[in-house]
């Protein structure tokens, strides 16, 4: 099935479709002899790709001494690339400040919280808070975007690169500690309301200025909750003003172009949505199989799923930056092979480079571009593959674009991904609360809520993210696993929308100054259901306490809240400890869950949950994954066995069939 082409197709890269895959590259003409830049442009544009990304990393070959400037490379590479019909992604190059500079300001270093200096010799080397970093950072992105801005063949924007790798948005540096002081000032006012939030009586904490407070690193103990989520809070506002600060200079110099940021994969560390509120277009970046060495399976699924990856985890980040996006999504790096940073890096199975592929495109990608187009022979990524081989013979991945290029050529043009029925709310402040009081190490907010979106999509049933910001119009059903922190005009908005709510356990639980609300959990979330939790307990991984739901007792661990409530009971703890104690409770509007459910018993509960919302769904689907997009309909098979998709009798396929091989995509039309 995924054996070479005996033709290939050209395309015409100049062009923009609204709803129709283009496919594009990352590319590092720094890195090669000019002699090969012609060769690789052709080879490109045969392969069907479109886009091309350059630069990212390049500030010391662009300025190799301070002032000292050599365009002339750079100009060559955009003017081969787009002679040859590829639109360019020109990068801005600030995640990789050089040595001269680090030299010249060490200061700009970022320092790890056990307050060790982070050095230069890898990317990544500098602190959001470094006010010598951001005139750096400034001068160098307005120098590119003065003499690109308005090249033809440049037709959009990268700022930096992957904010939050390698935990690098926290830093703990005097830059920071400066900074972070005069953010408290702005936020607080006066030290008395800051020491009233933070609740410094405690400990004998009390601070006589803002100059007097330090960050949140090295402590005997840890910092009061408010500490840390200011910080948190503070961090992140120093990501979007950073990134911002670029994106004026672009839109100042490059009117027109699309101006984009390539986000990760399960990135909390700072707020998405407000650094997505100053770019046109979010992308992120695709590794499904370092996804699932680090992810939330179990072991044994783990196992299962070696070469797919979790067949939920890139379909929700496709989900989230689509709305972190505004509806507008790439994706800047796809995995093509296997990869040399996760603790164990496996080869994909034949065919899922496809698959990821048409996976992305189903889910509201507009362009999907591989990372990279040739392995590299030397420096830190010599095991992650590319598109070619070192030598530049092709690789697999090549192979399946080629595939995927050819596939194309049978979709319709114009289909766009419609507004689901469903959302899932995720909310950075209250990811931020849990971090700083996770009250059990079984707690992890980001596995929780993939749990809740993979029990949805098993039963056929497309999601949308939303913040407490998004419009809620449209939906029947919103899904809340851990809103830590609700908003009280949130709270309107949802009960004015007409959609049901269903809460997870810690909903309602902290203020924004992280306490205990006044009159007890679930504080704003009273006005939707009647109750007040009165105590919680995180439960150690061999211990389960039996939840009788329904006619069926289930096994639940790692969290139980004890409720005080007037609504229905639908479910009650049955152990030995509190027996008959409500478990979930609703009414007919909201819902809300007192502990965490997996396995079987989260989905029965969202079954019910999407009947209850009078959404349609079907039996579980296992190992299959559907998705729509316009009229289009997509299955995608991560099982190793064959699967009959759930079209109609009147289906047409475009795509693949009816019977789904492993590693299989299908795509079809159903007759009105």
């Amino acid at each position: 099935m995924h054996k070479p082409l005996t033709r290939q197709n050209r395309f015409d890269a100049g062009r923009q479709t609204t709803g129709m895959l283009e496919l594009g590259v990352c590319y590092y003409p720094e890195q090669w002899p000019r002699e090969k830049w012609d060769e690789d442009a052709r080879r490109m544009v045969d392969l069907g790709l479109a886009w091309v990304r350059i630069g990212e990393f390049a500030w010391s070959h662009i300025e190799p001494q301070s002032g000292t400037f050599q365009w002339e490379w750079m100009d060559e590479a955009i003017e081969v690339l787009g002679c040859a019909g590829l639109k360019v992604i020109l990068g801005t190059p600030t995640a990789a400040p050089p040595k001269w500079l680090v030299d010249r300001y060490p200061d700009i270093l970022a320092v790890d919280a056990r307050g060790v200096v982070r050095k230069f010799g890898a990317r990544r080397h500098y602190c959001f808070s470094s006010r010598r970093y951001r005139v750096e950072a400034a001068r160098i992105t307005e120098a590119m975007v003065r003499r690109y801005g308005e090249n033809p063949f440049v037709h959009a924007w990268q700022t930096d690169n992957e904010y939050g790798d390698h935990d690098t948005i926290h830093s703990y540096s005097d830059e920071a500690k400066h900074g972070f002081r005069e953010w408290l000032a702005a936020r607080y006012g006066t030290i008395e309301e800051m020491n009233r939030a933070w609740g410094t009586q405690f400990w004998s904490m009390h601070y006589n200025g803002f100059d007097a407070v330090d960050l949140p690193n090295n402590l005997v103990e840890e910092p009061t909750p408010t500490h840390l989520v200011d910080y948190f809070r503070f961090s992140s506002d120093q990501v979007k003003s950073f990134n911002k600060a670029q994106v004026d200079i672009i839109r100042r110099h490059s009117p027109g172009r699309p101006v984009t940021h390539n986000f990760m994969n399960q990135n909390t560390d700072f707020d998405h949505y407000t650094v997505g509120e100053d770019i046109d277009i979010a992308s992120w970046d695709v590794y499904p199989l370092g996804g699932l060495i680090n992810g939330r399976l179990s072991a044994e699924d783990k196992a299962r799923y070696l070469r797919v990856g979790d067949p939920d985890q890139t379909a929700f980040n496709h989900d989230l930056y689509r709305a972190v996006g505004r509806g507008r999504v790439w994706v800047m790096e796809q995995q093509p092979g296997p990869v040399n940073w996760a603790a164990h890096n496996q080869s994909p199975a034949d065919g899922m480079v496809r698959l990821w592929t048409w996976l992305a495109y189903a889910h509201g990608v507009d362009m999907v571009s591989y990372f990279r187009w040739r392995q590299a022979p030397f420096a830190q990524e010599q095991f992650h593959a590319g598109l070619l081989l070192p030598n530049s013979e092709v690789d697999q991945g090549y192979l399946e674009v080629a595939q995927v290029a050819e596939e194309m050529m049978c979709l319709p043009e114009g289909e766009m991904r419609e507004k689901a029925e469903v959302a899932i709310l995720l909310d950075y402040e209250s990811r931020f609360a849990t971090r700083a009081l996770p009250q059990g190490q079984g707690y992890i907010a980001s596995a929780i809520a993939l749990d809740w979106y993979s029990a949805v999509a098993r039963l056929g049933v497309d999601v949308d993210f939303i913040g407490q910001h998004s419009d809620l119009s449209g939906y029947r059903l919103v899904l809340a696993p851990d809103l830590v922190i609700p908003d009280a005009s949130f709270v309107a908005r949802l009960k004015a929308s007409g959609a049901k709510a269903l809460f997870g356990p810690r909903s309602g639980s902290k203020t924004r100054d992280m306490h205990i609300p006044a009159d007890l959990p679930p504080g704003p979330l009273a006005d939707l259901i009647d109750f007040r939790v009165t105590r919680v307990e995180s439960l150690p991984e061999y211990h389960s306490e039996p939840v009788l739901y329904g006619n069926t007792s289930h096994p639940v661990t790692g969290w139980r809240e004890l409720i005080r409530t007037s609504e229905t009971v639908l479910a009650t703890f049955e152990g030995e400890h509190r027996q008959g104690m409500p478990a979930i409770i609703g009414n007919e509007r909201t819902r809300y869950v007192g502990t965490l459910p997996r396995g079987e018993f989260l989905s029965k509960l969202m079954g019910d949950t999407l009947g209850w919302a009078d959404i349609k769904s079907l039996p579980d689907l296992g190992d299959l994954r559907l998705a729509r997009r316009g009229n289009l309909h997509f299955a995608f098979n991560y099982g190793n066995a064959s699967a009959l998709v759930p079209a109609s009798a009147t289906a047409e396929f475009l795509v693949g069939g009816r019977e789904l091989a492993p590693v299989g995509v299908a795509i079809w039309t159903e007759k009105p």
